[in-house]
């Protein structure tokens, strides 16, 4: 981590703790493992003009893009999520991308704020990885202190308009044995991408070499491990980059915004 600051030293604090410490630069390091039994969140900023569009998008791949909070057009609080955050500094790193392209990444936007931008988070895997570790399962980027592997696949999400483009996995890898015990676990939280959309073979779904991810980093696999693929949160990224959205903000891939949702408001009933 190259903030400094030790996992084990900040990861049981409170959400709002952790947040003040994103808006204060003291944590800039991805969010896995961070605030054990909270959701954590994808976050999308669009346009007014356009957010109707992403709602609908968000309506029809709920896989990749399962909405939890969305914010009035020129307000940065999620007042469902986390009442009193302010969307505009409270994660470690973001992502400014126009017209597709990706022109900057930040650690704060409120230079880029307008009052016509609308806020969506996202439900994210991350949520589920505690119940995974409860279970026994192992969650290897967080044993070693790194960011999940993402990759953009050749699975085509429903288009909502203007919107189009590919869906984006994490793959955590799972000893053969646990894979059905992985998909019962994640099954419960479908608001945070729930069961996995594939397991096995990359290439089925136009992964090409698990060694290159396309965001976060290199996966560690051992021996009798079968890679399982969740549907991510950063989907909508690889979405604005495909239809060329005027400005799109988003978090980092894998610098998450912590919320004070507790892991099972993300759960079935």
């Amino acid at each position: 981590m190259s903030t400094g600051l030790d996992l084990a030293a900040v990861r049981d604090a409170s959400p709002r703790e952790l947040r003040l410490r994103m808006r204060s630069g003291a944590w800039r390091a991805p969010t896995a493992g961070l605030a054990p039994g909270y959701a954590q969140a994808n976050l999308v900023v669009v346009p007014r003009a356009i957010a109707y569009d992403f709602l609908v998008f968000c309506q029809r791949n709920p896989k990749p893009c399962p909405l939890i909070d969305v914010t009035e057009p020129g307000s940065p609080e999620p007042s469902l999520a986390a009442p009193g955050a302010d969307l505009r500094t409270d994660l470690p790193r973001y992502r400014v991308y126009r017209q597709g392209r990706l022109v900057a990444e930040e650690v704060e936007i409120t230079r880029y704020w307008r009052d016509d931008l609308v806020a969506f988070l996202l439900g994210c895997s991350f949520t589920f990885e505690a119940a995974m570790q409860r279970a026994g399962l192992p969650v290897r980027h967080i044993e070693d202190g790194r960011n999940v592997a993402m990759y953009v696949t050749a699975l085509a999400c429903r288009p909502a308009g203007a919107l189009h483009g590919p869906m984006v996995v994490s793959m955590r890898p799972v000893p053969a044995p646990d894979v059905p015990r992985a998909v019962l676990v994640t099954s419960r939280y479908p608001r945070a991408h729930g069961a996995p959309v594939h397991v096995g073979d990359p290439a089925a779904i136009g992964v090409r070499d698990l060694s290159r991810p396309d965001f976060g980093d290199p996966p560690r696999i051992a021996p009798g491990d079968v890679p399982v693929f969740w549907a991510c949160g950063v989907t909508p990224q690889a979405v604005g980059m495909a239809a060329g959205v005027e400005l799109m903000i988003t978090h980092a891939p894998g610098h998450m915004f912590i919320t004070d949702l507790r892991d099972e408001d993300l759960a079935a009933g």
